[in-house]
C-alpha cells in the first residue's frame, strides 16, 4: 500500500532507517512521518494509500458477475452461510445470489447505524462486505472493484470516518486483495491475445484509401504535404478502429443464462481484466498485442507514413522490428535526459517558492480568481466542482436566476457536501480566493489558500506551502519523462478535426461570428476569434467549439439542434483565403521566378502557382508582395462592404493559388490556400521543456502579436521588409498619435484593413507571450493562461496536479513592480523592486500626508530563475546560482538579510520559520521585544529618578522616541535617512 508514496518496487530497492533520539524527535517523527498519517497525496488530494496491481487484480476478480455462474439464484440469510456455500463449492464467486446484509443506514439524526437488509448481489461481494467500516453503505462496493472505485471508496471512507478506520479499512483491503488473487489464477497465454476478425477488412479498406490519395496525387488534385497528411490521418482513424473492433472482442462475450436465451457479458479474458481492472497496462498497449501497433514516429519526431499493420502476436517482420527500434532507443535515451532536466525543474522550482509559509488566518482581500469549467473542444475536461473544492469563497453566491437567494457567503470553505450542493443548484462560475491576490505581506493567508490537499481541513499556520507547491509540480517530471517509452514510438497523435458535432441535444449560440453567404448560400465564418457553444436547456454551457476561419457554418444562432447534429465543417490542412465582395481577380506582384514559381509536379504533369518564401528573393526583389486584388467590370479597385478600404488579398508564402489572373470571383470564393503544417507527435518530451518554459516565462520563438489597444485597424506605409500596421483608437483625442506597430512582412495577419480589435486581441497568430498577456489582459487573464497550459501538459499525461499548487509560484514570479511614475517617493523610474517596498513606501507618505502623489507601477513578470536571482534574501540567491556576482552585489548594496526564508536560516543553521519554528520565532521576537520595553522602562525610571513616584508615566506612556529605538530585531527594516529605500 505504501509503495505508490515511497515510489518504491520490489526490485531491489533499499531503505534507510531512521533512529529519532529524543522524546520531541520520536513524538515528531510518530506524528507527521509515520504512513498511517499520510493518506491523502499533498499534490491532489486524493488517497495515496491506495491498492495496486495485485490487490486490485484479486478484488476486481471476486467483485465481477458471470452468467449462470454454479450456485446462481440461491439465497442465504447471512454472510456466514455465504462462506460455508463458497468454501463447499456450492457456490462460485462470481454467482449471483441473494443474501441479507448487516447494511449502514443514517437515521433522521443523521448518526449511523447497522440494519438487515436483503440484496441481490454476488458472492464476492458479499464477502467484501464483511470488512466494510460502519458508515459505508454496501453499495459502494456493490460493483465491479477497479483501481479508480477502490480509490473513491477509500476517499469516502477518509472524508466520513476519518483516518484510524481508514488505515484499518486499506489493510482489511489488501488482506483480501491478495488472497482472492492467489485463488483466482489470473494468468497470460497467447490465446488471450485475440485477434479482430475484422482486422483484415479495415486494413484493406484503409489501404484502398490511400491509393485513392496516391492517384489524386499523381492527378494533380492535391499537394505532396495535403497527400501526407491525408495518409497518416488514415492509417491513424484505420488503427483506432482496429483497437475499437478488438476491445469490443476481448472485453464481452456470449453466454447461455439459465433460461438458455444468449447474453453478452464482460469477459474473463486475463488480459482484458488486467487493463480493465486498472492492476496493469493499458488499451494502447494491449492494442499493440492484439491490434495493430499503428504509426511509428522517426527520432526527429515525424511520423513514417507506413504504419506497422501487425501486431506483437503476429509478430513483426525485419522491416517492422527496424522501424520499432527507432521508438524504443529513443525513449530509452530521452529518459536519461530527462532525470537530470526535471531535477532542474524541481530545484529552481523550491527555490523561487522556498520562503512561502502560511502566515496569517486572513488577510482579509476580497479578490480573487474566477473560476469555470475547462471546456476543451465538446468534453469538459475539469467539471468546475473540481476546480473550486477547498477553496475559500471570495464573494457570496446567489441562486442562478434569483439574486435574492443567497446560497453561499463569502469566505466559506467549500467542502464536498457544498461542492455537490452548488452542482445542483446550476452554479457555473464562481469567484474564489487565490494565492494569487493574497494580500499578506509575506507569505500568504491561510483563506487564501483554502484547503490543506494533505489533511482535507483548512490550511495550518506555519505550513510551508511553497516547497508543498514545488515539489508537487517538480516530481512528476521525473514520471512524465519516463511515460515516453512505454508506448514505444507508437505515433500518439489524433485524426485531424474537420468538423464539430454536437454531443447532445441543445440550444447553438454564436460568438463573435461574422459570416457571409457563398455561392451555395452557405454561410461561412470569416472572422477569427468565433466560437460556437452548445447550451442545454437550463441555459448551462455544456460544450464550446473554436471554429476556425473559412468554416462552413451548417447550424443558425439559437436553432436547436439534436445530439450528433454536424454544426460546421472544414478542411482541417489548408487555410483558405476568402473573397468577401465579387468581381474580376487582378495579380499584384507575380513575377514568375521570383515571387511565384509554378510548380509542376512531376508525377502529374499539373502545375500549381505558389508564393515563394521572401527569405529566397533577391536583394532588389525582397519587396515584392505578391497580392491578389479584385477590381469590377471597368477596372476600378473594389471596396470591403461599408468601408473604403480596397479588396486586397495578401498572399504569405507556401499560398496555392485557385484562380487565373482575370478570373471571375463570387462572394465566399476561396482565392488561395495556406498548407497547414504537418503535425508532429505531442510527446511530453515537448512536455517537460514547455513546462520549464512556461515557468521561465520564456518569450516564444515567433509570438503571436496582440493589439496594444482598441480600434481600427489599418495599414501605414510600409518600410524595408516590414509592414506598418496602425490601430486608430475611437475616441483619440487632439494632437494624439494612432498606435503604429511594425510587423514582418512574412508574418500572416489575422485581421483585414477596417476591422476593429479589442484590446489584447490576437492580429498575428503565434504561441502568446506571457509578458503581453500581463501588460495587456491583466493578471487574471495571465494566471489563467499560465495554469491551464501547464495543467494541459501533465493531463496528456494523466498526472493530477492541484491548481493552488501553480498559483503559488506564480504568485512568486509576480512579486516584483516596474516603477512608471515615482510620484513624491524617492524612488526612480524604471526601477524594479518588490511590489511590498512599494506599498510600504507609498503607505508611509499618505500616512505623512494624505494629499501626497503615490507613486505607480505596473507588474512584472520574471522567470522562476530570475525571481530566485532578485529575492530580498541574499544568502538564499547566493547559494542558488551565481554566487560570487549576488555576493558581490550585496556587499556593493551593503544589503541586509532579514533571514525570513526557510533557505536562508537553514544556512545560518537557525530553526526555520514554518511549522513549529514559526511559533518558536514568533515568541521569540515578542520576548524580545518586551525584553527591550522593560530596558526601555528602566532607563526612563533612571532618567526621572528626581520625580517622586507617585507621577511615574504608566507603561502605555512611554515616549515615542525611546520606541523608535527599540523596533525588534527581525523586523522589516525602518525608513530612515541613510538607507530610504530598503535595499536598492
Amino acid at each position: 500500500l505504501v509503495c505508490a508514496a515511497f515510489n518504491a518496487d520490489f526490485d531491489g530497492d533499499q531503505m534507510a532507517v531512521h533512529v529519532p533520539l529524543s522524546i520531541e524527535a520520536q513524538l515528531e517523527a510518530r506524528a507527521l512521518m509515520m504512513s498511517t498519517n499520510n493518506v491523502l497525496s499533498p499534490a491532489n488530494g486524493e488517497p495515496i494509500i491506495v491498492p495496486s496491481q495485485d490487490i486490485v487484480l484479486g478484488l476486481y476478480y471476486m467483485t465481477r458477475t458471470k452468467v449462470n455462474a454454479k450456485g446462481e439464484g440461491m439465497v442465504f440469510q447471512n454472510i456466514a452461510e455465504c462462506h460455508r456455500a463458497y468454501e463447499t463449492r456450492v457456490a462460485d464467486l462470481n454467482a449471483r445470489i441473494t443474501v441479507r446484509i448487516m447494511d449502514s443506514v443514517q437515521n433522521e439524526a443523521g448518526q449511523w447505524m447497522t440494519m438487515p437488509r436483503r440484496y441481490e448481489t454476488t458472492v464476492g461481494r458479499a464477502i467484501v462486505s464483511e470488512i466494510l467500516p460502519e458508515g459505508i453503505e454496501f453499495s459502494n462496493v456493490d460493483l465491479n472493484l477497479t483501481k479508480k472505485n477502490i480509490s473513491l471508496l477509500i476517499n469516502l471512507c477518509y472524508r466520513r470516518l476519518g483516518l484510524k478506520e481508514t488505515v484499518i479499512f486499506a489493510d482489511q483491503l489488501m488482506y483480501l486483495g491478495f488472497r482472492y488473487a492467489t485463488l483466482a489464477g489470473v494468468s497470460i497465454g497467447i490465446d488471450d491475445m485475440m485477434v479482430p476478425d475484422d482486422k483484415k477488412t479495415l486494413i484493406a479498406s484503409a489501404e484502398a484509401e490511400v491509393r485513392e490519395i496516391q492517384k489524386q496525387y499523381s492527378d494533380g488534385l492535391v499537394t505532396n504535404g495535403e497527400r501526407y497528411n491525408k495518409v497518416v490521418d488514415i492509417w491513424s482513424s484505420a488503427a483506432d478502429q482496429v483497437a475499437k473492433s478488438m476491445m469490443a472482442s476481448l472485453g464481452t462475450e456470449k453466454v447461455i443464462d439459465r433460461e438458455g436465451k444468449e447474453v453478452e457479458q464482460d469477459s474473463f479474458n486475463s488480459i482484458f481484466m488486467m487493463a480493465d481492472s486498472g492492476a496493469r497496462g493499458s488499451a494502447a498497449q494491449i492494442r499493440q498485442l492484439a491490434g495493430m501497433r499503428g504509426l511509428m514516429a522517426k527520432p526527429d519526431g515525424s511520423i513514417i507514413e507506413t504504419p506497422i499493420i501487425a501486431n506483437f502476436r503476429e509478430g513483426l517482420n525485419v522491416n517492422q522490428y527496424f522501424i520499432s527500434t527507432h521508438g524504443a532507443r529513443k525513449g530509452l535515451a530521452d529518459t536519461a535526459l530527462k532525470t537530470a532536466n526535471s531535477g532542474y525543474l524541481t530545484r529552481r522550482l523550491v527555490d523561487v517558492a522556498q520562503d512561502m509559509v502560511v502566515v496569517d488566518p486572513d488577510c482579509g482581500t476580497t479578490a480573487g480568481l474566477t473560476m469555470k469549467p475547462i471546456i476543451e473542444g465538446g468534453d469538459v475536461v475539469e467539471p468546475l466542482r473540481e476546480r473550486v473544492l477547498g477553496r475559500v469563497l471570495a464573494q457570496a453566491i446567489v441562486k442562478p436566476g434569483d439574486e435574492s437567494h443567497v446560497l453561499l457567503e463569502a469566505g466559506t470553505l467549500l467542502d464536498e457536501r457544498l461542492v455537490d450542493m452548488l452542482e445542483e443548484a446550476g452554479v457555473d462560475e464562481l469567484l474564489v480566493r487565490s494565492a494569487i491576490t493574497c494580500e499578506a505581506d509575506y507569505g500568504v493567508c491561510a483563506a487564501c489558500y483554502g484547503r490543506d490537499l494533505a489533511r482535507g481541513h483548512m490550511i495550518n499556520i506555519g505550513e510551508a506551502v511553497g516547497v508543498m507547491a514545488a515539489q508537487s509540480i517538480g516530481e512528476p517530471g521525473t514520471q512524465l519523462t519516463m511515460r515516453t517509452f512505454h508506448i514505444g514510438g507508437a505515433a500518439s497523435r489524433s485524426a485531424a478535426a474537420s468538423s464539430v458535432e454536437a454531443k447532445a441535444k441543445g440550444s447553438v449560440r454564436l460568438h463573435n461570428i461574422k459570416s457571409i453567404a457563398n455561392r451555395d448560400g452557405k454561410l461561412m465564418a470569416v472572422s477569427r476569434s468565433a466560437e460556437l457553444s452548445v447550451v442545454d436547456e437550463a441555459g448551462r454551457e455544456r460544450e464550446r467549439y473554436k471554429i476556425p476561419y473559412g468554416a462552413v457554418l451548417q447550424a443558425k444562432d439559437e436553432e436547436t439542434v439534436e445530439a450528433g447534429a454536424i454544426l460546421a465543417t472544414w478542411d482541417p490542412h489548408t487555410h483558405p483565403v476568402i473573397t468577401e465582395v465579387a468581381g474580376i481577380a487582378r495579380f499584384l506582384d507575380f513575377v514568375e521566378g521570383v515571387t511565384i514559381k509554378a510548380e509542376t509536379d512531376d508525377i502529374t504533369g499539373l502545375t500549381d502557382i505558389v508564393i515563394t518564401d521572401h527569405k529566397q528573393r533577391g536583394g532588389t526583389n525582397k519587396d515584392l508582395r505578391p497580392l491578389v486584388k479584385l477590381v469590377d467590370s471597368d477596372g476600378n479597385d473594389l471596396h470591403y462592404p461599408g468601408t473604403e478600404i480596397p479588396a486586397n488579398y495578401f498572399l504569405p508564402p507556401g499560398a496555392i493559388i485557385n484562380l487565373q489572373d482575370g478570373d471571375e470571383v463570387q462572394m465566399g470564393d476561396i482565392v488561395a490556400r495556406i498548407p497547414q503544417a504537418s503535425s508532429k507527435t505531442r510527446d511530453i518530451t515537448g512536455g517537460l521543456p514547455r513546462v520549464a518554459d512556461l515557468f521561465e516565462a520564456r518569450k516564444p520563438k515567433e509570438p503571436a502579436i496582440l493589439a496594444e489597444i482598441t480600434g481600427t485597424v489599418s495599414f501605414g506605409k510600409e518600410t524595408k521588409g516590414k509592414q506598418r500596421l496602425v490601430i486608430t483608437s475611437p475616441n483619440l483625442a487632439a494632437g494624439e498619435k494612432a498606435y503604429e506597430e511594425l510587423i514582418p512582412k512574412w508574418r500572416h495577419i489575422n485581421v483585414f484593413e477596417g476591422e476593429t480589435v479589442e484590446r489584447g486581441e490576437v492580429i498575428a497568430d503565434g504561441e502568446p507571450n506571457p509578458q503581453d498577456i500581463l501588460r495587456l489582459r491583466g493578471v487574471e487573464a495571465l494566471s489563467a493562461y499560465l495554469v491551464q497550459e501547464i495543467q494541459d501538459v501533465y493531463r496528456l499525461q494523466g498526472v493530477k496536479i492541484n491548481d493552488k499548487h501553480i498559483e503559488v509560484i506564480i504568485r512568486q514570479m509576480l512579486r516584483k513592480v516596474d516603477i512608471v511614475d515615482s510620484g513624491d517617493t524617492r524612488l526612480l523610474r524604471g526601477e524594479q523592486i518588490d511590489y511590498l517596498r512599494v506599498k510600504e513606501i507609498n503607505e508611509a507618505m499618505l500616512a505623512d500626508n494624505p494629499n501626497a502623489k503615490v507613486a505607480e507601477f505596473e507588474n512584472l513578470l520574471l522567470g522562476i530563475t530570475k525571481a530566485s536571482l532578485v529575492t530580498e534574501s541574499f544568502i538564499s540567491a547566493a547559494s542558488f546560482q551565481e554566487t560570487t556576482r549576488v555576493l558581490t552585489d550585496a556587499a556593493v548594496r551593503g544589503a541586509r538579510d532579514d533571514l525570513r526564508g526557510l533557505k536562508e536560516n537553514v544556512i545560518v543553521g537557525r530553526l526555520v520559520p514554518a511549522g513549529t519554528g514559526l511559533a518558536f520565532h514568533n515568541e521569540r521576537r515578542k520576548s524580545r521585544a518586551k525584553l527591550n520595553l522593560d530596558q526601555a522602562f528602566e532607563q526612563v525610571i533612571e532618567q526621572e529618578s528626581a520625580i517622586p513616584p507617585a507621577s511615574l508615566p504608566e507603561a502605555e506612556t512611554v515616549p515615542a522616541s525611546l520606541l523608535d529605538t527599540i523596533a525588534p530585531v527581525d523586523a522589516a527594516p525602518t525608513e530612515n535617512a541613510e538607507n530610504p529605500v530598503g535595499e536598492s
